[in-house]
């Protein structure tokens, strides 16, 4: 894996190209789109590692916002048209009482622009055509959402600095557009940047540059986003060979280690069934050389 610290103005399709060249590597991948304007946290596969990409997608995130209230645009961010200016004066009781019935298990309406299909084809797509767009509520979680330091006033609008913690597919630009309207105003993102997915944090992130980041071994990774599970030799080599093995008193999705602490599996445990989901790669066998007499 890498993990890398997105700048500002890249796409995250944007990293994963600068990477394939850095690492002559074709197979790359990331888990969980950052907006262009966004910054922080992406996690990158390699290889084989593109595979347990989804293991790391499923994890919760942090981030830290900018949100305006008084002004709403069409993508819910900074980089779409103004389409409302309806303003806000400064209440902290009602902004108090906003932020909470945002806090929880939530319904979400994603922002129009983004990457959701509609009949096959990008919601962006049809916004940027002038096609009226009505995406369906979608369940996330909200953890926390707390305002950070104090707001700054902006003409008519409000500037506000939070953290949230929330779950995986949960829109911050419609927690914006939600929280300004909430307050019978209107909403939108400023600034975002993710500081950490499940425990991943973005001080453990290099800055992308010219020459390739450092590598992040897999087991270091997927022993920190789901519990390991160690196991001895025949049981490494059945799961290896993709035999059933059975474990007691374990359920869910586990990281199966050998002695040695090398990744063996990615396994979900249900009741005496076990279904291995990625398996680590099989070493190559070193190339037989020419003999010497």
């Amino acid at each position: 894996f890498a993990l890398i610290d997105k700048p500002q103005g890249w796409t995250s399709h944007d990293v994963v190209g600068r990477l394939r060249r850095l690492y002559g590597q074709r197979r790359v991948g990331h888990a969980g789109t950052l907006d262009p304007m966004a910054t922080g946290v992406l996690v990158v596969g390699l290889g084989h590692a593109t595979r347990l990409l989804r293991f790391v997608q499923g994890q919760p995130k942090t981030y830290e916002a900018t949100i305006r209230i008084g002004v709403g645009t069409l993508s819910d961010d900074a980089e779409g048209e103004v389409v409302a200016t309806p303003g806000w004066e400064w209440d902290p009781a009602g902004l108090s009482a906003a932020i909470t019935a945002l806090t929880g298990d939530i319904q979400q309406v994603p922002s129009a622009v983004s990457a959701i299909k509609v009949d096959g084809v990008r919601s962006y797509a049809r916004v940027r055509a002038g096609e009226e767009v009505e995406l369906q509520p979608r369940p996330v979680s909200v953890y926390r959402f707390e305002m950070l330091g104090s707001p700054r006033l902006e003409d008519h609008a409000v500037d506000i600095d939070c953290v949230v913690d929330c779950s995986s597919g949960t829109y911050i630009r419609a927690l914006a557009r939600d929280l300004g309207a909430a307050l019978g105003s209107a909403g939108h993102l400023r600034a975002l940047r993710r500081t950490a997915i499940g425990p991943i944090g973005v001080g453990e992130c290099a800055e992308l540059g010219e020459e390739a980041p450092p590598v992040v071994a897999t087991e270091t990774v997927v022993s920190r986003l789901m519990p390991t599970m160690m196991v001895d030799d025949e049981v490494a080599s059945a799961l290896r060979n993709g035999r059933k093995v059975s474990f007691e008193n374990a359920d869910g999705v586990y990281v199966v280690m050998d002695a040695d602490g090398n990744w063996v599996s990615v396994v979900s445990i249900e009741g005496a069934r076990t279904h291995i989901e990625v398996n680590a790669p099989t070493p190559s066998p070193p190339a037989s050389g020419p003999l010497t007499r």
